[in-house]
């Protein structure tokens, strides 16, 4: 299965690169327009038994994250389909200011792949990678149906990178559903 079948490449008059899946230019969005970041103060309650932010708590706040950026993107509701990597690189602290970025990489018909990573914040505005995710969203209709989701105009060199990664993953992904995992 070539990875590219079926998508078209074009460009708008502002030279964005569009990857679609359908020649319809006009529901496209880009990487910037479904960004968002959101902020936590680790609190004695987030904490496991060794003091350190819990990671269950992380996670709830990253698949929150990963919504806002899911929902802005497809203009619609959506679900957690899967996990595809979540990566516990440092821990946190009592005090720390976490600090969690999402965007979409990868968008197929209806699903989404959102990145969330997660930083600790210093006082200094020095940020530091504590962890980074991937997710798998789904957008719903008012039926709550799989529907739709934009295109995506892939702008920088970094964005298309992304994209060509998140290709893989979901072809890794589909392999493990092939073989019942």
């Amino acid at each position: 299965m070539q990875k590219t079948e079926g998508i078209q490449k074009a460009e708008n008059e502002k030279g964005f690169k569009h990857f679609e899946s359908s020649p319809n230019m006009e529901n496209t969005k880009t990487v910037a327009d479904s960004r968002a970041e959101t902020m936590h103060l680790v609190r004695q309650g987030h904490l496991n038994g060794t003091g350190r932010l819990f990671g269950g708590i992380l996670m709830q706040w990253i698949d929150e994250v990963a919504a806002i950026v899911a929902m802005r993107h497809a203009g619609s509701s959506c679900i957690t389909a899967s996990v595809d990597n979540l990566q516990f690189i440092h821990g946190a602290h009592q005090g720390d200011m976490v600090v969690l970025i999402g965007r979409v990489t990868y968008v197929g018909t209806s699903s989404m792949e959102i990145r969330v990573d997660t930083y600790v914040e210093g006082a200094d505005g020095m940020r530091r990678v504590i962890n980074r995710a991937y997710f798998t969203m789904v957008a719903l209709d008012e039926c709550e149906r799989p529907c739709r989701v934009p295109r995506l105009a892939l702008i920088s060199e970094e964005e298309r990178a992304e994209w060509a990664a998140g290709e893989k993953r979901r072809e890794m992904r589909a392999l493990r559903r092939r073989e019942g995992f």
